[in-house]
């Protein structure tokens, strides 16, 4: 009788030590939830299907618990395809502060602009120049709709059958590097309109510098047909 109640009182001993060091340690499965959230909410603004698979974490991995984990990019890290995706405890007086790192896979399924023949640098796309097509994006810059795409510029050629990206292509310059422009200065209760040289080119909304007839260079913003605003 002695030695069951030895033995039933040992066996809960190890259950309530095997308990209280379960409750210190980061349960796994918390990290993969809070990889997860992450990745969605970092997709939301995607257009398409995205499908998440988040490996699990090598079981011998022990973390201390962590009462607010976060995750992040690591530096030089994508989502988009095979990546990885960290997640750190900030050190506080409460948490002793650790950082793993989850790889995960991040599938997007959308469609994509692919040119339908070569396209020149410095040709303006129109809707004839791709065609819209169903695939996996593998990067998140990839151009998924026409609206992106038609209007803009082609920095450098781009081989037929290539997906557009938005690095490929620019705004349409709305003043060119030696133009004449149309200086508006406007502030409350006047307005000042003269004449200057643009100094390099630049798109609606972008930053220009403008020579001015005294010499003076001055710094405004690309409007349209040839009109620079600048702050008075």
């Amino acid at each position: 009788m002695a030695v069951m109640k030895n033995a039933r009182f040992a066996l809960i001993l190890w259950l309530a030590t095997w308990a209280a060091q379960a409750a210190m340690q980061q349960d796994h499965q918390a990290i993969i939830a809070v990889v997860t959230r992450f990745i969605q909410e970092q997709t939301r603004s995607l257009s398409g299907n995205v499908t998440v698979q988040v490996d699990a974490l090598d079981t011998r991995l022990n973390l201390a618990a962590c009462s607010a984990p976060e995750a992040f990019i690591p530096p030089g890290g994508h989502l988009l395809g095979h990546g990885t995706v960290g997640v750190r405890c900030l050190k506080t007086p409460e948490d002793p502060g650790w950082t793993v790192y989850v790889p995960v896979q991040v599938t997007l399924k959308t469609t994509l602009l692919v040119a339908r023949k070569s396209l020149s640098a410095e040709k303006v796309l129109t809707a004839d120049d791709f065609i819209e097509q169903s695939g996996e994006a593998t990067r998140a810059d990839l151009l998924t709709s026409p609206a992106q795409a038609i209007g803009k510029v082609v920095k450098q050629g781009v081989g037929a059958g290539q997906a557009l990206r938005q690095d490929m292509v620019r705004d349409a310059y709305t003043i060119r590097q030696g133009q004449t422009v149309q200086v508006l200065v406007e502030g409350k209760g006047f307005k000042v309109s003269s004449e200057g040289q643009a100094m390099n080119n630049a798109a609606e909304g972008q930053s220009v510098q403008i020579r001015s007839a005294s010499g003076r260079l001055i710094t405004g913003t690309a409007g349209e047909n040839g009109t620079v605003r600048v702050s008075p």
